[in-house]
């Protein structure tokens, strides 16, 4: 599985539908304004594929494109309906065959984060239906996992947490070796590291990318609290100092760097899973969710520092955090 900075010949998206349960009305406060943001930053660096519903919500779309900024020859709009947008989750997870080049979509399980949220049967045919639109061979795994669950390096490391991959509601007949197996086997990598658990508010049940992200073969960004009467503060204390004890190539420590937490983002009385590190890696660009706090610059002089190479694009995240999730939920990547 390569890593998400390496080049990529696009990006794959699932238009949110208003019958679903992600997000709670009203749906048009700012959820298709938010998509066609990013639609327009990323079709002008790489293909944008987009999962439509139906005839009527792909000339929804294109119509909305039409009055946009977006390089419209770069974007590709595909009848393959879909409950829920989570494409990092309910799409393929690309490999790369590294004697011959190819490119592998490997489709795993998806129950919808431990059956939270069901019916999920069209999200489950999407990986198949991607992987024959861009005529890509297509690799059938026998094992639950979200692509929000996982985090890799390129070079045979991959992080996840405990509380996600070993919950009895994704795979309660794999043992944690057995788990671990299947990751090396299936996605071509050598280590697997284990954080404990996730961020309050996340019902994905502790997605690795609202946590730590690898942002270079041996350097990994990890989100801090810094207010020790946050609920968020121990776990991730905790976080830190088991990253310290992770060992790849060569036995090498890595390189750690810290990201603040935003402030609490809080509406109708719910905690909302904000974090830095959902940002997305693109060609040329990095995607990062902002929240109208005073983070938000530290946030992208952090991630500048990380990838002096590509712009930092902010783009507010609070429409799609009322979902519970951010740019790099939404968003897989498909490597060149």
């Amino acid at each position: 599985m390569p890593a998400e900075w390496e080049l990529h010949r696009g990006t794959i998206l699932t238009w949110p539908q208003k019958m679903g349960c992600s997000f709670p009305p009203p749906y048009n406060a700012g959820i298709p304004e938010t998509y066609l943001k990013l639609i327009e930053v990323l079709s002008n660096v790489e293909e944008v594929h987009i999962n439509a519903w139906d005839e009527k919500e792909l000339k929804v779309i294109e119509g909305l494109l039409s009055e946009s900024k977006a390089n419209l020859t770069n974007i590709f709009i595909h009848l393959h309906p879909s409950y829920e947008p989570w494409a990092r989750d309910h799409g393929p997870i690309f490999l790369k065959n590294q004697s011959n080049q190819q490119i592998i979509a490997s489709d795993w399980e998806y129950n919808a984060w431990g059956d939270k949220y069901p019916p999920y049967d069209l999200d489950n045919l999407i990986p198949s239906k991607i992987a024959d639109v861009l005529s890509v061979n297509h690799c059938k795994m026998n094992m639950v996992l979200e692509g929000g669950s996982i985090e890799v390096n390129g070079s045979g490391d991959l992080i996840t947490t405990e509380s996600c991959l070993l919950n009895p509601n994704r795979n309660p007949n794999l043992s944690r070796d057995q788990i671990e197996t299947n990751l090396i086997q299936g996605l071509g990598i050598s280590r697997v590291h284990w954080l404990k658990s996730g961020i309050e508010g996340d019902d994905t049940d502790g997605h690795i990318d609202d946590l730590t992200r690898f942002v270079g073969k041996n350097k990994i960004l990890t989100v801090i609290e810094e207010n020790a009467d946050d609920p968020n503060y121990e776990i991730l204390q905790s976080n830190l100092e088991q990253l310290g004890r992770f060992r790849g190539e060569g036995n090498e420590a890595f390189e750690i760097k810290t990201i603040p937490m935003p402030s609490p983002v809080i509406r109708d009385g719910h905690r909302l899973p904000a974090s830095y590190a959902n940002f997305y890696i693109a060609n040329e660009v990095v995607i990062l969710p902002i929240f109208n706090v005073s983070e938000d610059e530290i946030a992208k002089d952090i991630l500048k520092d990380c990838f002096p190479d590509r712009a930092i694009i902010a783009i507010d995240s609070n429409p799609l955090i009322w979902g519970l999730g951010s740019f790099h939920c939404i968003t897989q990547q498909i490597p060149n």
